[in-house]
């Protein structure tokens, strides 16, 4: 029993199990999310600047914020694609960053009390509500919602050796369920004809298309899929960033 346990979890069990996903390729992503990442992208228009993936950047900016609207941004710390809504509000409209947890909503506070202006800031508020229950605490007020699920993060994962010898599949498994809750509740939070994007920085299908083909079945005739995009390392050197922007089309049953 013991040796069965090994089997499924830590870094040979992690290469197994990716390696059946992605084949050949493999070997060549497992040494690009090894690498160092290009240079990240500086966000203009802070008071301090600000360093951020590119694929990130490109995830915030796809919910096509637009200065008035009411914005949520459903898990928010560290606080990166949070500046990219607020500089895409220019100071008008209203943006609730969100995150459950009270020490990465304190690192969220001093992201943004640090890197905006006063200006942008007064629009924002801060808050630490579970968002797989948002939809009991508000339903159909936002225009536009983020989604930066919680996930496996193989990235950080391969330049930890303590967290990926305590890999397994089944990690993956609990948080593909925990973002098909957030997403159900996002929408419920979500006004017809909102747009929310729902995003992740893993390489599993589990928790990318195969979590919209859930969301599907989970909320049929509710929404619709407008773009989706996945960026991986090999290929392009940032990320990995996978982004789908979503429209919700009518009220939930």
């Amino acid at each position: 029993m013991a040796k069965k346990t090994e089997d499924r979890r830590g870094s040979a069990a992690f290469d197994r199990h990716f390696a059946a996903i992605y084949g050949e390729r493999w070997p060549v992503l497992r040494k690009a999310l090894e690498a160092p990442g290009r240079p990240e992208a500086h966000l203009s228009g802070l008071v301090k600047p600000y360093f951020l993936d590119g694929a990130s950047v490109l995830a915030a900016q796809a919910l096509g914020v637009q200065p008035g609207e009411e914005v949520l941004d459903l898990c928010a710390a560290p606080g990166g694609k949070s500046l990219v809504l607020a500089l895409a509000l220019q100071g008008v409209g209203r943006l609730v960053c969100n995150d459950r947890s009270s020490d990465r909503r304190g690192r969220l506070k001093r992201v943004l009390e640090e890197h905006l202006s006063p200006h942008l800031r007064s629009i924002i508020t801060v808050t630490g509500y579970d968002a797989t229950r948002w939809g009991l605490h508000e339903q159909e007020v936002y225009d536009k919602i983020l989604l930066d699920a919680p996930c496996s993060s193989e990235r950080h994962l391969v330049h930890s050796p303590a967290h990926l010898a305590q890999w397994s599949a089944h990690r993956t498994k609990t948080l593909a369920q925990q973002a098909l809750a957030m997403l159900c509740a996002a929408l419920e939070a979500l006004k017809p004809g909102g747009i929310l994007v729902y995003s992740t920085c893993s390489i599993s299908p589990e928790e990318n298309e195969g979590l919209l083909e859930r969301f599907a079945s989970k909320r049929p005739g509710a929404w619709s899929l407008l773009e989706k995009n996945l960026t991986l390392p090999d290929e392009a050197g940032e990320g990995p960033l996978f982004w789908a922007r979503l429209e919700k089309l009518t009220r939930i049953p």
